[in-house]
């Protein structure tokens, strides 16, 4: 562990490195990545229910998340094997690799439906409880418990601890995924909230698990790097997206961070955007089955904007200024509610 919390003490052009490495290895490498993706007719498909104006994006390259992936098999060899690192980037490569699995399925029969929504939240919740198992695993000086603001952490059963996080896991990956539904939406919604796991690391490095502020601050910096880079390519108009394979991959970094952090609960502040996203499809499908009335033009919650005749662009620019502003109140929740 000390090798990862020297790289972040020994100043700006280390953490500069950490940042810049991985947005131009995804800037270089997306390049590549798209004509071969092309050449391989790995395009997306429109949902046949999405607002008509998506029917323009069906043929642009997906699996964009592979650089994602690439960019945390790179920094697990950098950091050459330390066991927080490897239990992080284990969390958003095995996510990744459920959300391949579905993209590619979704390629191949040309329908842009993969595998099951049930599947997908069982194999996220296995890879999630694998993840859980391996950090329990590495016990010393550990607290099970989370931060609540204005008490401090609270203390919980290591099985409480357990199902707690391992709902966080499942909810936010596919929360994430849901989100992933307009060119840099999901991608810029992320970033604000990659920027508060890595101040309360680095300012809180030894709050609950011995020393892993600084990994989850690296693992960051490193994955925001990234996404930046990838942004470079998704913005809109997209020329390539990331497909389940970034989207359950970041989604599982994040999950994992907050977990590391004890910030579980946190998520549901600073990550508002992705929880209005996900609530806003629970509500709706639950509106139809007992009303059968709709609550929202479209779900998730980006649908019903752009059909109520925002701009794609609107829609996004107006989705990150809300995460900025969420992760802002969870900022302040967590420097001035008396967190100990």
């Amino acid at each position: 562990m000390s090798a990862v919390t020297g790289l972040l003490k020994n100043g700006a052009v280390y953490v500069a490195l950490v940042f810049s490495l991985p947005l131009f290895l995804t800037v270089s490498l997306g390049a590549r990545l798209i004509p071969l993706m092309q050449r391989w007719s790995f395009g997306q498909y429109a949902y046949e229910d999405a607002p008509e104006t998506h029917a323009v994006k069906t043929g642009t390259p997906t699996m964009g998340g592979l650089l994602f992936l690439i960019v945390l098999i790179a920094l697990a060899i950098v950091t050459r094997g330390e066991p927080h690192v490897l239990a992080l980037i284990g969390l958003g490569l095995g996510c990744g690799v459920v959300g391949l699995v579905d993209d590619y399925l979704s390629v191949r029969r040309a329908t842009n439906r993969g595998l099951r929504a049930r599947t997908k939240l069982l194999l996220t919740a296995i890879v999630g409880a694998v993840f859980l198992w391996f950090l329990s695993s590495l016990r010393y000086g550990v607290i099970y418990g989370v931060v609540v603001p204005f008490h401090g952490v609270l203390a919980m059963p290591h099985w409480l601890w357990f199902a707690v996080s391992l709902l966080a896991i499942v909810a936010t990956t596919h929360a994430v995924n849901l989100t992933d539904g307009l060119d840099g939406l999901a991608s810029g919604t992320i970033l604000p909230v990659f920027a508060v796991l890595i101040w309360f690391g680095v300012f809180w490095p030894s709050y609950i698990w011995w020393d892993t502020g600084a990994v989850v601050a690296m693992v960051d910096i490193a994955v925001a790097g990234a996404v930046i880079g990838f942004l470079f390519y998704n913005r809109f108009p997209a020329k390539l997206i990331m497909g389940d394979t970034g989207s359950l991959a970041l989604g599982g970094i994040l999950a994992g961070s907050a977990i590391m952090l004890g910030l579980q609960l946190m998520l549901i502040v600073i990550g508002g955007v992705f929880v209005a996203e996900t609530l806003s499809v629970i509500l709706q499908v639950a509106s139809f089955k007992m009303t059968g009335k709709r609550i929202f033009r479209m779900s998730p919650l980006h649908h019903h904007f752009e059909l109520a005749g925002w701009p794609e662009t609107k829609v996004t620019h107006r989705f990150w200024a809300a995460s900025a502003l969420c992760s802002l109140l969870g900022v302040a929740l967590l420097k001035f509610g008396a967190v100990r």
